[in-house]
């Protein structure tokens, strides 16, 4: 079989929405459009679409199959146009994800102007603050903070930002202020759901390392959520400084603990190793990287 017929035929019947519209997109009859589905669903030894009177479904299995085969198809278009220079501008559906705080008030706005910039770019973007699978879910980009464990993707440092531990004025009017790491396990401290140890706060100072133990009153996996909850007076909160450096100028939080640091987080592009990098990724990756290099804003 000409599996690349096939995958052609498929994403066509796919996004036409039905065989007929697909048949007339591809030059080609119903029922040979019909044939074509049927013999790759044999191939695979699995069902890709629900058929009914009117209107075509994907199955899970089908999903799959027609994200892996979309890419398949963008990135022998693009190769093509590599070779024989018919575009030199990046192109195609873009897929990114980012965590939801960084995403929304950073990243919407830089791939605005990514599009404006180029735009036969399509973007699909994803955000949220769960661990992303990029191959698993097809996805092109993502930008991740913090320490990075998977070493088969293609990293590249965006930027970094400072964590900072901070309370509202009104919580440390009635509770006090910290002096030391060690005074925390008498304060009510708001944690990150989401790292390996949410109630475990390290620090530094003069080279030596502080470790402390704290007592969560609330937990979430979202830095606005705890963001919110620290303006209003509920505890000590460690965040990262684009989230909050605006609450920090208006004196909405005030940092705490400033003579002892915590760690800084990197903020990097990843993308799968084992795909080629293409003219939209790269391109968009080094988009990123002119407008985030350097000192950042937040810091």
């Amino acid at each position: 079989m000409d599996r690349l017929a096939f995958m052609e035929t498929f994403v066509r019947v796919v996004e036409s929405g039905s065989f007929a519209a697909a048949a007339r997109k591809g030059g080609v009859s119903r029922a040979a459009v019909s044939k074509y589905i049927e013999a790759l669903e044999e191939h695979l030894g699995a069902r890709l679409l629900n058929r009914t009177t009117r209107r075509l479904h994907l199955t899970v299995e089908g999903e799959v199959y027609y994200q892996r085969c979309r890419h398949i198809l963008e990135e022998i278009g693009e190769a093509e146009e590599a070779v024989t220079h018919l575009h030199a501008a990046p192109r195609g559906v873009l897929r990114v994800t980012a965590p939801v705080s960084f995403g929304i008030r950073y990243l919407a706005p830089l791939t605005a102007e990514f599009q404006l910039a180029y735009p036969d770019i399509e973007m699909d973007l994803l955000f949220n603050d769960r661990f992303v699978d990029l191959v698993e879910e097809g996805i092109d980009v993502a930008v991740r903070i913090g320490t990075l464990g998977d070493s088969s993707l293609v990293a590249r440092r965006l930027t970094t930002t400072r964590m900072t531990l901070c309370a509202s004025p009104g919580y440390l009017a009635k509770r006090g202020e910290p002096r030391t790491p060690e005074e925390l396990n008498g304060h009510a401290c708001l944690l990150y759901s989401l790292t390996s140890l949410p109630g475990v706060w390290r620090f530094r100072r003069d080279g030596e390392e502080y470790s402390v133990r704290v007592a969560g009153v609330m937990r979430a996996n979202n830095g606005e959520a705890l963001q919110a909850a620290a303006r209003a007076g509920l505890g000590l909160v460690v965040l990262p400084n684009f989230l909050i450096v605006r609450d920090l100028q208006l004196g909405l939080l005030r940092s705490v603990l400033e003579d002892y640091a915590l760690p800084s987080l990197g903020i990097h592009a990843v993308c799968p190793s084992s795909r080629h990098m293409s003219a939209k990724v790269r391109g968009f990756i080094d988009f990123l990287i002119s407008r985030l290099a350097g000192r950042p804003e937040w810091d």
